[in-house]
C-alpha cells in the first residue's frame, strides 16, 4: 500500500475520472480492512481506504477528538491531491465524515454514513475496560459481541476479534473518548449535500433509531436499513451495501 500524510492507504482505480472519488474511513480500533473488497474495489470508482494514525499499518498515535481526526483526513486529501470527495464513514468514521461536512463543507461532495449517529456515547464499562492491557481483552470481547447481527458467521466474528485485539489499548481508548465527546445533534440541518444513511436492523452499538434521527434532521438524506445485519453491516452484507453505495453515487450531480 502507498503512504500519504504518514497514513497507509489502499487505492483502487486512481485514474477513474468519470466518477467522484470515494474515501473510506473506518471506525474505532479498526483499519481499512473494516471495509470488504466489494467496497475497497468498487468497480469504476476511485477509492481510497486509509488507516488512521496508530491503526492498521499507520504509525503514530490515535486522536482523542473527532476534530483532530477531521484535520488528519484533510491533510490526507491534500497529500493525494483530492480537493473534495464522497466521504464514507463507519461508526467513528461516520462522526469524522459528519464533522468534516460541517466544518469543511467544500471538501465533501456527499456523505455515506454506516452505523452512525449524531452523538456516539460509549458505555462506561467499555471505556473503563480499554484503559489498560489487563482488561483490554474484555473490551474487545464485548465490542465484538455487540457488533454483529444474528446471521454473522462465527469465522467473521473471530477475525474481527483478532484484528481489534491487535490495536493498542491506548489507541482504542482514545477513539472511544473521541466518540463519547462527539455530538452534532444541533447542527445536522447545516448539512446540505446528498447523504446516504445505512444501518443494520440488528445494530446494538448504534441502533436504527440513531439513523432515523439523522435521516429526519439532514435535509437531503435517504435511509436504507439492511435486514439481519448488525453494526458491522458492510462486512455482514457486503454486496447489498456496495450496491446501495454505487446506486447512490451514480445519482450524484
Amino acid at each position: 500500500m502507498p503512504i500519504a500524510a504518514k497514513l497507509y492507504y489502499f487505492c483502487h482505480e486512481a485514474e477513474a475520472p468519470a466518477s467522484p472519488p470515494l474515501i473510506l474511513i473506518h471506525g474505532a480500533g479498526g483499519s481499512h480492512l473494516h471495509y470488504p473488497p466489494e467496497l475497497r474495489r468498487l468497480n469504476g470508482f476511485h477509492v481510497s481506504a486509509l488507516d488512521l494514525p496508530g491503526h492498521g499499518k499507520s504509525e503514530g498515535l490515535g486522536r482523542q477528538t473527532i476534530a483532530d481526526y477531521v484535520q488528519i483526513i484533510q491533510d490526507f486529501m491534500d497529500a493525494i491531491n483530492l480537493p473534495a470527495a464522497v466521504i464514507i464513514g463507519h461508526s467513528m468514521g461516520s462522526a469524522i465524515a459528519l464533522q468534516l461536512a460541517l466544518d469543511a463543507p467544500d471538501r465533501a461532495l456527499a456523505l455515506v454514513l454506516l452505523g452512525s449517529g449524531s452523538r456516539l456515547r460509549v458505555a462506561p464499562a467499555i471505556l473503563e475496560s480499554t484503559t489498560n492491557e489487563a482488561t483490554f481483552p474484555l473490551a474487545v470481547k464485548t465490542i465484538t459481541e455487540w457488533s454483529f447481527g444474528s446471521n454473522a458467521p462465527d469465522r467473521l466474528k473471530e477475525l474481527a476479534t483478532q484484528r481489534m485485539g491487535e490495536t493498542r489499548p491506548t489507541v482504542l481508548h482514545s477513539d472511544f473518548l473521541a466518540c463519547n465527546n462527539f455530538d452534532v445533534s444541533e447542527r445536522l440541518g447545516e448539512i446540505k449535500i446528498p447523504t446516504l444513511i445505512l444501518c443494520g436492523a440488528e445494530d446494538k452499538m448504534t441502533p436504527p433509531k440513531y439513523s432515523k434521527y439523522l435521516h429526519k434532521h439532514i435535509p437531503n438524506s435517504e435511509l436504507t436499513t439492511i435486514e439481519k445485519a448488525g453494526h458491522m453491516v458492510m462486512l455482514e452484507n457486503p454486496h447489498e451495501v456496495a450496491d446501495a453505495i454505487e446506486q447512490f453515487v451514480e445519482k450524484l450531480p
